[in-house]
C-alpha cells in the first residue's frame, strides 16, 4: 500500500474480489459531511453477512479510515446517506424560499384587500370626474372681455392656449417625472423622505400631478393615511382613463391660484391682467411657485415672497434643460410687482351685476355661457377716469362717487358704482338709494304740463305753507312772480311745493313711477323736493324719455347668453317701447330743462356744440351731491358723497356733479355730429306766444319780438335760437343769470310784474304776456350770487309729516284745463314718428357718420333695424 501524504483524504474502493457484478460504486460524491467515524457500522444481518462475505474485507480496511464505511455499508446504507445529504443541503434556502413566495402571496392579497377596503369607502361619484364648475364669460357690446365670473374665475383652456411656459414651470416644480411615472411615483417618493429627513421638516411632498388632480377634484383637503391612499387609488385610476396631456390639462384648469383665481386663464387675469396664451416666463414661474402656498405667496399678498418662490421655480427649468442660461437670467432680472387686491376696473361693477340677474334669465348655469352686454367699454373707462378724477381733484371731503349712463332705448352703455372696485365691490349707482333733492322735481313739473300748465306760467315765489312744512328756497328769499321755466331752472323749492299739492301728491307719483322711479315714495307735499329715497339708476332711466321722444327706456344691461357653441339661451326683445309722454310734453320739458344748463344752476355741464338739458339736486347738509342731464344721444347721471352719510363741503349738484357730467359727456360725445333734443329743434317754426294769465294759446314758444330790447346781449346769455326761453324774464323784461365766478354780477333791473298773492286768481289774458295794471314799481328780487363758486341749494328741513290729514291742499295757482298742443303737425321736422309709426327710409341703427364705430344711434338694437 502506497504511503499516504500527510492531509491526503483517501477514498475507500472495492477492487479485488468485490463481485462486480453488483454494480455497486463509491465516488467522492458519497463522501460523509464531517465526523463519519463517530458514530458505531451499522449491524449487518446474517443473512447479507453469507451474501457477501468477501466484502469483509472491506469493512475492516473502511473501519481503519474511521469509520468511513457507516455511510457507504449495504445497498440500502449507502443509499440513504446520499439522499439524506441533498435532503439537508437543498433545506438550507427552502425556507427561505418558500416563505418568500408565501409572503408575497398572502401581501398581495392583503393589499388588494387594504385597496378594495379603502375604495369601496370612497362615494360613488369619485369614479366619474366632475364637470369643471362653469364659467360665465361677460362681454361688452362688441365682444371685449370685461369679467369672468363663477367659482373658477376663468374659463378652462387647452395647453395649445396657454403659454407653453406654464406646463413646463408646474411640471419642473411639482412633478419632474410626470410623464415617465404611472400615477404614484415611488422614486420621487423615495427623494422627498430623503429630502425631509435631512432637512428635518418636509421641504418637498411625493404627490404626483395625478394624484395632486385627485385630491383637487374628488377628496378633501385632509391630511391622514385613508386620503393619501384614497388619492393614490384614484390616482392610479386616472391614469387608466386620460392621457397624460388630458391629465395636465384638466390640472392646470382647475387647480387653486390664490385671490379666488381657479385655473391658469383666470389666475393670468387676476395677477397680471392678461390671457394664460400671453403669459411670460417670469410671470409662468410665479405661478407655478403660487402651488405651494397659495394665499401667503400670492403677489397680492407679499410681492417679495412670491418673487422668491419664482426664482426657485426657474432654477428647477435651469436644471431640467426647458430653458436657457440666458432666459433665466432675464426672467430672474425682473423686479417683484405687488398684485391688486382684488379685480380692477369700474366693468366689474357691471359684471357683478349680470351674475344677479343671470338665474332670472336662463335658470341655474350648468355649463360655460357668454353673456354679451350693452357695455361700451370705451365709455366705460371714460366715466371711470371722470369719476376718480373729480373725487380725487376735490378738497371738499368728497370720497365715493358714481355714474350711468344709458342710450334712449335704455340700454346701460356705461356704470361705475364707486371710486375704486378694489377698494370697495358696493355698487352704488344701483343698491344705494338716496334722497335724490331736486333732481326730483321734473317729474312734478311734468304732471303739471300734463294737467294743463305751461312753461310761460307765471305763479307766485312767496312765503307758502303747507300744513305744518313751511318749504324754503336755497337763499331764504321770494321772488314774486315767476314763470315755471323760470321756477325749474332755477329750482325755486316753493314753486315746485305749491304743484305738488295742486295736482295732488299722488299724480306726481304716479308720472314717476310711469318714467321709471320703482322706489318706495311717500304721498305728500314733500316728495316735491326729492325727500323719497332712489337709486341713480333708476332715476337716469326716468330721465330718458325727455332726451329719446317720450319712449319708456327700461335700463338693460343684457343683450343675448349663448353657451360656447353659439347657442342661444337668452335674447333681449326687439319690440318697440310704448309712449309715455306726450310730443308736446317732451317738447316743453326739454326747453324748461335745456335752461338749467343754459342759464340756470347746472351751467358747468354745458357741451360745446351739443343742446344738453339736465337738473341738479342737493340734499341737507350737502349730504348727497346729484346731476342728471341728456343729450338725444345718451343720458347720465352722476351722484357724489359719503358712504357713511358725512356732509360734504358746500358740493352742490351744479358744482362737482356737473363737472364730471361734463367730463364724461365731452368725452362721449367727441366726433358726434350734433343733434338737437326732441321738440327743441331749430328747424321747428316759431308759434304763436303763450299767455302768462292762462297758459292757452295756439301752441307754441315766445317769440323774439316780445322780448324787451334792453334784455338782449347780456353777459353769459345763450343766443335766442338755442334757448327759445332764454331772453324771456318775466321779472326783469331779461334772462335771470346766477354770478359765474370771474364775471361781473347780472345787471339789476326793475319788475314791471306786481306780486300776486297765493292762491289769488292770475290776471287776465292780455296780448302782452307782460301787460300788467299800472302799479308802483318794484324792484327785482334778484337770485343773490352764491356763498362760494358751488352755488348752494340745500333742502329745508325735514318736513315732519307724519299726520296727513294735517295737511290742507292750496288753491290752485293756475286753471286747470285740458293738455293743449304744442307743436303742429306742418311744424315738426322732416321724418319725424307720430304715433309710434316709422317713417319709410328712417335709419334707425348704425353708428352716425363720422363717429366712433362703437356708438350707435338712439334705438340701436331695439327696434331691429
Amino acid at each position: 500500500m502506497a504511503v499516504r501524504r500527510k492531509g491526503e483524504r483517501i477514498e475507500p474502493s472495492f477492487g479485488g474480489g468485490r463481485d462486480e457484478s453488483s454494480g455497486l460504486r463509491i465516488s467522492g460524491e458519497d463522501r460523509a459531511v464531517a465526523g463519519g467515524g463517530s458514530e458505531p457500522p451499522r449491524r449487518r444481518t446474517a443473512q447479507r453477512a453469507d451474501a457477501h462475505a468477501g466484502r469483509e474485507a472491506e469493512t475492516a480496511r473502511r473501519s481503519f479510515f474511521g469509520g468511513g464505511g457507516r455511510r457507504g455499508g449495504g445497498d440500502d446504507g449507502g443509499t440513504g446517506g446520499g439522499k439524506s445529504a441533498r435532503r439537508r443541503r437543498r433545506g438550507i434556502f427552502g425556507p427561505f424560499v418558500r416563505l418568500a413566495v408565501l409572503g408575497v402571496v398572502w401581501g398581495g392579497i392583503a393589499l388588494v384587500g387594504i385597496l378594495a377596503y379603502f375604495a369601496i369607502k370612497l362615494p360613488q361619484e369619485a369614479w366619474a370626474v366632475p364637470d369643471r364648475p362653469p364659467n360665465v364669460r361677460i362681454v361688452s357690446v362688441a365682444g371685449e372681455l370685461m369679467a369672468n365670473r363663477g367659482l373658477t374665475g376663468g374659463q378652462a383652456v387647452s395647453l395649445d392656449e396657454m403659454s407653453p411656459y406654464i406646463p413646463q414651470a408646474v411640471m419642473a416644480i411639482e412633478d419632474r417625472r410626470f410623464y415617465s411615472h404611472f400615477g404614484v411615483d415611488p422614486v420621487g417618493i423615495v427623494r422627498a423622505a430623503v429630502e425631509n429627513a435631512q432637512a428635518g421638516a418636509t421641504v418637498q411632498g411625493g404627490s404626483t400631478l395625478t394624484q395632486q388632480l385627485a385630491k383637487n377634484i374628488f377628496l378633501t383637503p385632509d391630511q391622514n393615511i385613508e386620503r393619501k391612499i384614497q388619492e393614490a387609488i384614484l390616482a392610479l385610476w386616472l391614469e387608466t382613463r386620460f392621457t397624460k396631456d388630458q391629465i395636465l390639462e384638466m390640472y392646470l384648469n382647475r387647480v387653486y391660484f390664490g385671490s379666488g383665481a381657479t385655473g391658469v386663464e383666470a389666475a393670468a387675469r387676476r395677477y397680471f391682467n392678461k390671457s394664460a396664451k400671453e403669459v411670460t416666463l417670469g410671470e409662468a414661474a410665479l405661478l407655478a411657485g403660487l402651488l405651494k402656498a397659495p394665499s401667503r405667496l400670492s403677489p397680492a399678498n407679499d410681492p417679495e415672497a412670491a418673487k422668491a418662490r419664482a426664482d426657485v421655480v426657474l432654477q428647477a427649468m435651469l436644471e431640467e434643460k426647458l430653458i436657457d442660461r440666458a432666459e433665466f437670467d432675464a426672467a430672474k432680472a425682473q423686479k417683484a410687482t405687488r398684485a391688486k387686491s382684488y379685480w380692477t376696473g369700474a366693468e366689474h361693477y357691471a359684471a357683478d351685476l349680470v351674475m344677479r340677474d343671470i338665474k332670472e334669465l336662463v335658470g341655474e348655469v350648468k355649463s360655460d355661457v357668454v353673456v354679451e352686454t350693452t357695455i361700451d367699454l370705451g365709455l366705460e373707462k371714460d366715466a371711470e377716469t371722470a369719476i376718480s378724477a373729480t373725487i380725487d381733484g376735490a378738497r371738499q371731503n368728497v370720497s365715493q362717487g358714481a355714474l350711468v349712463a344709458i342710450d334712449g332705448t335704455g340700454a346701460i352703455r356705461a356704470l361705475v358704482g364707486g371710486r375704486d372696485y378694489a377698494t370697495s365691490q358696493f355698487n352704488r349707482a344701483v343698491d344705494a338709494k338716496r334722497q335724490p333733492g331736486s333732481a326730483f322735481k321734473p317729474f312734478v313739473y311734468e304732471a303739471a304740463l300734463e294737467r294743463g300748465w305751461r312753461p310761460d306760467t307765471v305763479v307766485n315765489d312767496a312765503p307758502t305753507r303747507i300744513g305744518n312744512w313751511s318749504p324754503q328756497n336755497y337763499d331764504n328769499k321770494f321772488r314774486g312772480p315767476v314763470t315755471l321755466a323760470d321756477a325749474l331752472s332755477h329750482s325755486l323749492n316753493t314753486i315746485a311745493a305749491q304743484l305738488t299739492v295742486s295736482v295732488t301728491p299722488a299724480a306726481v307719483i304716479e308720472t314717476a313711477v310711469k318714467m321709471g322711479i320703482h322706489s318706495p315714495i311717500i304721498d305728500n307735499a314733500s316728495i316735491a323736493l326729492g325727500t323719497s329715497e332712489v337709486s341713480l339708476l333708476e332715476l337716469t332711466g326716468a330721465f330718458a324719455p325727455f332726451a329719446n321722444g317720450g319712449y319708456l327706456a327700461k335700463p338693460h344691461l343684457v343683450n343675448r347668453i349663448t353657451d360656447v357653441d353659439g347657442t342661444v339661451l337668452y335674447e333681449r326683445g326687439a319690440e318697440v317701447p310704448p309712449v309715455i309722454v306726450a310730443p308736446e310734453i317732451v317738447g316743453m320739458m326739454n326747453a324748461m330743462l335745456t335752461r338749467t344748463v343754459t342759464s340756470g344752476t347746472g351751467r358747468r355741464a354745458a357741451l360745446d356744440g351739443w343742446q344738453s338739458a339736465g337738473k341738479t339736486g342737493t340734499t341737507q347738509d350737502f349730504k348727497d351731491a346729484w346731476f342728471v342731464g341728456y343729450t338725444a344721444n345718451l343720458t347720465t347721471g352722476v351722484w357724489l358723497g359719503n358712504d357713511n352719510g358725512a356732509p360734504m363741503k358746500k358740493v352742490t349738484g351744479g358744482t362737482l356733479p356737473a363737472v364730471a357730467w361734463h367730463s364724461f359727456m365731452a368725452a362721449a360725445h367727441e366726433g358726434l355730429p350734433a343733434m338737437p333734443l326732441p321738440g327743441t329743434g331749430p328747424e321747428a317754426e316759431e308759434p304763436a306766444p303763450l299767455t302768462a294769465s292762462t297758459g292757452e294759446s295756439s301752441g307754441g314758444f315766445y317769440d323774439d319780438a316780445e322780448i324787451p330790447q334792453e334784455a338782449a346781449g347780456l353777459p353769459g346769455e345763450a343766443p335766442p335760437s338755442a334757448d327759445p326761453y332764454a331772453d324771456a324774464d318775466p321779472l326783469a323784461g331779461g334772462p335771470v343769470v346766477e354770478p359765474v365766478p370771474g364775471e361781473a354780477p347780472p345787471i339789476e333791473r326793475r319788475s314791471r310784474a306786481a306780486a300776486i298773492e297765493p292762491g289769488a286768481e292770475p290776471p287776465p289774458r292780455s296780448a302782452d304776456p307782460f301787460a300788467q295794471d299800472p302799479l308802483p314799481p318794484v324792484a327785482r328780487r334778484d337770485i343773490p350770487p352764491e356763498d362760494d363758486i358751488y352755488g348752494v341749494e340745500p333742502l329745508p328741513g325735514d318736513p315732519g309729516y307724519v299726520d296727513e290729514g294735517a295737511m290742507r291742499p292750496a288753491e290752485e295757482i293756475a286753471p286747470r284745463r285740458t293738455p293743449t298742443r304744442m307743436v303742429r303737425q306742418n311744424q315738426l321736422p322732416e321724418g319725424a314718428i307720430l304715433e309710434g309709426r316709422v317713417p319709410d327710409g328712417a335709419i334707425l341703427e348704425g353708428p352716425a357718420p363720422g363717429g366712433r364705430a362703437s356708438d350707435r344711434s338712439l334705438f340701436n338694437d331695439f327696434f331691429g333695424g
